[in-house]
């Protein structure tokens, strides 16, 4: 089972953002970097589990650090 089901767009990119990324772009998706990586985040409400991992993964985040950024 996904570790983080029913996340909305924006709870992720503010937990993103007080990881330390910020927006660089915006469209249909919500591009983020932190100088060295970039991350992708869909404007889906609720964002799809399996999604949210592979962002969590790509931003360098363990599953309980995001919680905690929540």
């Amino acid at each position: 089972m996904p570790s983080f089901p029913g996340v909305n767009h924006l709870d992720a990119v503010r937990a993103l953002q007080k990881a330390g990324f910020w927006i660089k772009r915006q469209g249909k998706h919500i591009v983020m970097t932190d100088g060295v990586r970039i991350v992708t985040v869909p404007r889906n409400n609720p964002i799809n589990p399996f999604t949210m991992g592979t962002i969590i993964r790509g931003a360098g985040l363990t599953n309980d650090e995001f919680r905690d950024l929540l």
